[in-house]
C-alpha cells in the first residue's frame, strides 16, 4: 500500500493563508484590554524596583 502524497510547502502555505483569511477579525475586550494594561505595568515597576535595587545594593562608581 502506497500513502497519500503529501502536500507540498507551498501547498500548505497557501492554505493556511486561505484558513488564516477566513477568520474574522475580533476586537479586544475591555477586560483583556485592562489586562495587558495591567501586566505591561507591572512589568515597568518590577523593572524600575530591579534597577533601584541593583542601584542601593551593588553601587558601582563612576571613573573620571
Amino acid at each position: 500500500m502506497t500513502e497519500p502524497a503529501q502536500p507540498t510547502n507551498s501547498e500548505q502555505e497557501s492554505e493556511l493563508a486561505r484558513e488564516m483569511a477566513a477568520i474574522p477579525e475580533e476586537p479586544l475586550l475591555p477586560v483583556e484590554k485592562k489586562l495587558i494594561a495591567g501586566s505591561l505595568l507591572l512589568g515597568l515597576v518590577l523593572l524600575g524596583l530591579l534597577y533601584w535595587l541593583s542601584q542601593e545594593w551593588f553601587p558601582t562608581s563612576v571613573a573620571r
